[in-house]
């Protein structure tokens, strides 16, 4: 975040976590597996390494992500989802590595 950037930063803050995420008409992990396969479907690589790595605070599990991977393929295509595949790999890696 920079000068140029935080009003930005901080309207998004204040909507998508403050108002959309704390709603409690869908739960976290429902919400959070619509937004993996959202971001893959739209091939939004960098946002999709985000959302993967809070899924450590959401609980989801690589089978659950794997299966919303699978629902990307039939209704976004497959190199949507084979690209959600790859940033998902990286991702675990990095948890392998921690």
């Amino acid at each position: 975040k920079t000068d140029f950037d935080a009003d930005f930063q901080r309207m998004i803050t204040e909507f998508a976590w403050g108002t959309v995420w704390n709603s409690d008409a869908i739960d976290r992990q429902t919400r959070h597996m619509l937004t993996i396969a959202i971001l893959a479907a739209l091939g939004k690589e960098h946002e999709l390494a985000l959302h993967l790595r809070a899924t450590q605070n959401t609980g989801l599990t690589s089978t659950q992500i794997k299966e919303v991977f699978h629902q990307v393929a039939v209704y976004a295509g497959i190199p949507a989802a084979n690209t959600a595949f790859g940033v998902a790999k990286k991702v675990f890696a990095e948890f392998a590595e921690e």
